[in-house]
């Protein structure tokens, strides 16, 4: 099963992706991580990641979809994987769809993870992340444990908050989500690809409607 999960930046995706990787041991695409990786890999691939990250440039459609199809036919096989910050335009979609095609691959759902703006920016203006396994905290709904030991990873840390994670700076990246990203979320609908859940409910609750929405 291959799947798509869309929502603005703080909605969860990074989170409820990590639970399919332990529940159904999917495999998570995420962008940034593929780069980074890429970089270091010694690849002829990487080397073009490399070169142009180097350069202080953006990475083009054409070598994350690059980067995709190298995943997509040398993983061992999976129980599907999960698509995370890729697409972001509807341009993207489209490479990805014929990407999917050309290997005789489906796409079986597109989760969109609806949140309230205003909501989420309190929400995440006040998380922090564990730094050895990226575990979410907040001030207000899940505490960093007094004795530093992360509940998830059981190992005593630090707990970072991200540089962006302000008001202001949230505010401009959901303006970049809303002009490029949530176009997708009427392409995937008219497509009958998409399901949408609460992306504010608990981790639990979430986890819960994308189980029912890949059964």
């Amino acid at each position: 099963m291959n799947i798509i999960l869309l929502g603005p930046p703080g909605a969860g995706k990074g989170t409820q992706a990590r639970r399919l990787v332990e529940d159904r041991q999917m495999i998570q695409l995420s962008t940034g991580d593929m780069l980074r990786a890429a970089r270091t890999s010694g690849t002829d691939m990487g080397k073009r990641v490399a070169a142009v990250m180097d350069r202080g440039e953006l990475v083009t459609d054409e070598i994350v979809i690059g980067l995709i199809r190298e995943h997509l036919t040398n993983d061992q096989p999976a129980a599907g994987y999960i698509f995370d910050g890729f697409p972001r335009t509807l341009a993207q979609a489209d490479a990805l769809g014929n990407l999917l095609a050309e290997l005789g691959e489906n796409l079986d759902r597109v989760i969109e993870m609806r949140v309230d703006d205003e909501v989420l920016v309190a929400r995440i203006t006040a998380r922090s992340t564990c730094k050895n396994c990226g575990e979410v905290y907040n001030d207000a709904t899940k505490s960093i444990p007094a004795d530093h030991v992360c509940t998830n990873c059981g190992e005593k840390t630090e707990f970072i908050r991200r540089a962006d994670d302000n008001a202001d700076s949230l505010k401009t990246r959901l303006l970049a989500y809303y002009k490029q990203t949530s176009p997708l979320v009427g392409y995937y609908y008219a497509r009958g690809d998409l399901t949408s859940v609460d992306g504010l409910a608990s981790m639990e609750d979430v986890a819960a409607q994308i189980k029912k929405a890949l059964a």
